[in-house]
């Protein structure tokens, strides 16, 4: 008996080359843009830790020292250790952007793009200093 062949339609297959599932590692870029996107779940655990905290304030001191304690949980404090290398991480890269997602005029000219990265840079010193002095004095 012989093979009938099987009918496709007249096309010519596409070469298409295999791409690695680790194809964001191969530069650095990439590896930058992977863990900015992965950032996004470090920082919502920071909110939500942010947030129990404020609850704990405000149900008393009880509440206070329970998270706290739990807080201080070695698990927590590496998911936190982990969580500000994130924070920074996306705070760093989104300063590093915003030149290129806001075009700011000024008489008539375009500001450089390093002025706008370096304010919102000296935005997040002062912020931090003026937060540090809160919490310290």
């Amino acid at each position: 008996m012989s093979e009938t062949p099987i009918y496709t339609e007249y096309h010519p297959r596409w070469y298409r080359r295999r791409v690695s599932t680790y194809w964001w590692l191969e530069r650095t870029s990439y590896l930058l843009f992977i863990l900015r996107e992965l950032s996004s779940a470090f920082i919502a655990w920071f909110v939500v830790f942010t947030l129990l905290g404020i609850r704990a304030v405000k149900l008393g001191p009880a509440a206070y020292q329970a998270y706290l304690a739990w807080a201080a949980s070695p698990f927590l404090i590496i998911l936190n250790l982990i969580t500000l290398f994130f924070v920074v991480l996306h705070a760093t890269t989104w300063f590093n952007l915003a030149p290129k997602a806001m075009v700011l005029h000024w008489r008539g000219r375009k500001v450089p793009g390093e002025w706008i990265s370096y304010a919102n840079y000296g935005a997040w010193a002062v912020a931090s200093i003026v937060i540090a002095l809160i919490l310290l004095l």
